[in-house]
């Protein structure tokens, strides 16, 4: 009998005997579960023959196996080898149960069949689930993803953090890098995602956007208009966070204009005194360099135009049935009459400036990030 064949009769056999695997007697250990289907697995996968319609005990096998390999790499292994079709909430499962840098295999498989359970999972409101599935689109590398990943790029409905994951992930390809090129370029690509995107696709390996990107979406100055390092850089250098508190209450930047953190400061935007928990220095670089990229809720500011033709700009500190009152940069308050105002519109631009890191060095906003970053929950 050759080879395979006895692997195979022996594989069936085993199967019939294993309490594991539907077989009589005692349920064997974890560990020895584990092992057990780990050798299923080695040894399905050497057999080649992969025709499952035409071998029923070999189709009864391997789908056995794969019931019990539901959510790990191996049940990947197997759709793959012997490629299975309609494991598509099997191979989701491997996506959400695996590590990002794991799961790619299973969502290439996912691309090439029906992307329902995909769509699916990307219009969930588990935020945490749809920006794991958005990362492994990206890491899939596979330009199949670019539809789906572009559709959520241009969505100003989706969540913000979710856009700005499917800017990174579309840029992995070379046709989403110029898709998102191609929005920049046509003024197309929203205020809060041209920061992420110029960052993302100064990473690229494909030199002719690069180049064209650092023109169409040039990386932000710094002290004397020098160009200041991409992100990865910035995030890799060591900041003096001891420096970083001074710079914070310095007139330039400004920040204890607008911020306060353990009671010192003025409160106009976000309380900064736990910052450091909230977010990670990638996003605190953002927050400096691209401020209406994430407007905080509550923090919204407002442009009122008075029937006088007065124009007035701030967060709404406070609304009744008549009076409205405005709150400007230096915690400056304006209170106007309801009767008075002709419109009240909401601005897509954050009431903190941009420009803030011009007055400093590189090691400056360093060090001031490195300070914010410092600022955590007791």
């Amino acid at each position: 009998m050759p080879v395979r064949r006895i692997h195979l009769v022996a594989l069936v056999l085993w199967f019939g005997a294993s309490p594991f695997l539907g077989g009589s007697g005692q349920s064997a250990e974890p560990d020895a579960e584990a092992q057990k289907t780990a050798l299923a697995v080695e040894t399905l996968t050497r057999l080649q023959s992969t025709d499952l319609s035409t071998n029923p005990k070999l189709k009864e096998a391997v789908f056995r196996v794969l019931e019990r390999t539901r959510g790990t790499p191996n049940f990947v292994k197997l759709v793959r080898h012997f490629q299975i079709p309609n494991q598509e909430t099997g191979l989701l499962e491997v996506v959400l149960a695996q590590p990002v840098a794991e799961s790619a295999e299973a969502m290439r498989l996912l691309l090439a069949g029906d992307v329902a359970p995909l769509q699916q999972a990307l219009t969930g409101t588990n935020l945490s689930v749809v920006l794991k599935v958005v990362e492994t689109l990206g890491n899939a590398g596979e330009k199949q993803a670019n539809p789906l990943l572009l559709a959520i790029v241009t969505d100003a409905k989706k969540d913000a953090a979710v856009r700005r994951q499917a800017v990174r992930s579309l840029v992995k390809t070379a046709d989403g890098a110029r898709e998102v090129l191609r929005l920049a370029k046509d003024d197309q690509l929203a205020l809060d995602l041209r920061f992420t995107a110029g960052n993302a696709l100064s990473l690229v390996r494909w030199e002719e956007i690069k180049q064209e990107a650092a023109t169409v979406l040039p990386p932000a100055q710094g002290q004397n208009a020098v160009p200041l390092p991409p992100l990865d850089k910035l995030l890799a250098m060591k900041g003096d966070p001891h420096n970083g508190a001074r710079i914070f209450t310095n007139t330039i930047p400004g920040c204890s204009a607008c911020h306060v953190v353990h009671g010192q400061g003025t409160e106009l935007g976000p309380n900064l005194s736990e910052v450091g928990t909230k977010l990670g220095k990638d996003a605190l670089y953002e927050a400096i360099l691209e401020p209406s990229a994430g407007i905080s809720f509550g923090f919204e500011a407002f442009n009122v135009t008075l029937k006088s033709g007065d124009e007035y700009y701030g967060l709404i500190a406070s609304e009744s049935a008549d009076e409205l009152t405005l709150k400007a940069v230096g915690g400056i308050t304006t209170r106007i009459k309801k009767s008075d105002i002709t419109s009240r519109q909401q601005s897509k631009v954050s009431l903190m400036p941009t420009g803030l890191q011009v007055g400093l060095t590189t090691q400056e906003l360093v060090d001031l990030i490195e300070y914010l970053a410092s600022l955590k929950k007791p």
